[in-house]
Order: C-alpha cells, then structure tokens, then sequence
C-alpha cells in the first residue's frame, strides 16, 4: 500500500495536505480498499464550519456506507465535483484524483497532531 510522505494522516483513515492555509482532503488508498467499490459521495456544503472530526459526509460503497471526518477544523471552500459523476476516482487514485474537499484552517496546529506516513503504516499495521 501506497502511504505518501508529503501527507498527513487520522486514526479515521483520511488524509491531508496543506497548500496555503488550505487542507486538501481525500481518504487513504487503505480506506477505499477496505470499503470496495465507490459509488457515491455525499459533502458538506461549500460555506460550512466544521470542528476536528465532525461527521462531514458520507461515503458509499457497493457493500457499506462510511462516514468521513474533518480531520481539522475549518470551513469548507471547495469540493471534487468531478466526484458526483466518477467516485470510482477515489478507488483508482485516492491521493490525487480522488480528493475530497478542501477545507480553510482556522487552526493550522491542527496539522501537527495528526500522524505521518510511518506512524499511520503502523496504524494499519495493527487493524
């Protein structure tokens, strides 16, 4: 499995990437391959607030329905409409096509406290 250094990751198995106060979001290739086939994603409105690890959607698979977390606190700025049409993005490329939403950090420190690539190796590691 495919677990990038340049990200950051939660217990919940999503990802982050900062880009100029902004936190790119998408799940882990080990989440999408956990849940299967992707056939629908439903976001948050553009506009809303949301707290570190508030429920902000739901991810639908051919078998089951997983919630996805805010992994920081923030408002919701953009989402990958792409994603209405192709979820199966986030099943083909998870850390690239297939991101989520992005989110305006209102507390960067946020960032700090979630794991790297080698803490969330282990993390899989033990599930």
């Amino acid at each position: 499995m495919n677990f990038p250094d340049n990200l950051k990751y939660t217990k919940e198995h999503e990802w982050l990437r900062v880009e100029d106060g902004i936190a790119v979001v998408g799940i882990t290739e080990y989440a999408q391959s956990e849940l299967g086939d992707i056939v629908y994603i439903e976001f948050p409105e553009k506009g809303k607030t949301f707290s570190r690890n508030d429920s902000i959607g739901t991810i639908e698979a051919v078998k089951t329905v997983a919630d996805l977390y805010a992994p920081v606190s923030g408002e919701i700025v953009e989402v990958n409409d792409e994603l209405t049409d192709s979820p199966e993005l986030v099943n083909q490329d998870p850390y690239q096509k297939g991101w989520m939403l992005k989110i305006k950090l209102t507390d960067p420190t946020e960032v700090d406290t979630l794991m790297d690539s080698a803490a969330y190796k282990e993390h899989v590691a033990e599930a």
